[in-house]
């Protein structure tokens, strides 16, 4: 699936089978993204794709050498899930 990076509306997003997901984030400039919110249409859901947008944004932050918030309850928990993976990146 193909997870595409807006950074002027600040989100990640894909389509599939005409239904939409996203993951938008707020990026203060102190170095630090914070996810905000993430929505996926109930056409997607239970396929993994919110799984997928936050892995996507989750490198990206790797990659940008940023530090990781997650106002967001879905990433909250899928942090803690992979917390082996991803704690070295939380603010």
């Amino acid at each position: 699936m193909a997870i595409r990076h807006n950074a002027d509306d600040q989100e990640f997003t894909t389509t599939r089978h005409g239904y939409e997901a996203e993951l938008a984030y707020a990026r203060p400039a102190d170095g630090v993204i914070d996810f905000t919110h993430t929505f996926v249409d109930e056409g997607l859901r239970g396929q993994g794709v919110a799984d997928e947008l936050a892995r996507a944004a989750l490198d990206f932050a790797r990659k940008e050498q940023l530090k990781v918030k997650t106002s967001c309850t879905f990433m909250a928990g899928f942090v803690k899930r992979h917390h082996a993976e991803y704690a070295d990146l939380l603010a």
